[in-house]
């Protein structure tokens, strides 16, 4: 599993000009689901999301989860996560979970980061959709369950 964490102070997601999903502060959070993604992988990218240090204490220092700062997850399926790009000028997406597979992980995180404390918000799963936010630094971080990055 792969992800791209944003720190936002908002972000919204439209699919064919209706909301389906919108947050003020928080993550905006893209997941790429691989074929062996499961229960462990699931665990481990809940974890980081919701525990990472990612907003200022006082001092200006890295020191507040979302959860410590009362914000909240949009988590966005994204299986380009999973482009390859080293061949030709056509990504393959060959390593990405098929749909049913990946939707089924998808859910799971998301009941995942709300267990854990964090209200989630979901953008709509196999749907061509509109993300707008505001980067709040920008803080960008990317995220493997491998532990490759």
């Amino acid at each position: 599993m792969r992800a791209v964490i944003q720190r936002v102070t908002s972000a919204t997601v439209t699919v064919e000009n209706r909301l389906v999903g919108a947050i003020e502060l928080g993550l905006l959070v893209y997941v790429g689901i691989t074929h062996a993604d499961g229960a462990g992988e699931t665990a481990y990218m809940a974890n980081k999301i919701v525990a990472l240090r990612l907003f200022a204490d006082a001092d200006g220092r890295f020191s507040r989860s979302v959860r410590e700062v009362g914000g909240a997850v949009l988590l966005v399926s994204q299986f380009t996560l999973y482009g390859d790009c080293r061949r030709g000028r056509r990504p393959s997406f060959d390593k990405a979970a098929t749909p049913d597979a990946a939707r089924a992980v998808y859910e799971r995180l998301a009941d995942a980061v709300r267990e854990r404390g964090v209200s989630v918000r979901l953008g709509e799963f196999q749907a061509h959709m509109t993300v707008a936010s505001t980067n709040d630094g920008p803080v960008t971080l990317l995220l493997d369950s491998s532990r490759d990055f």
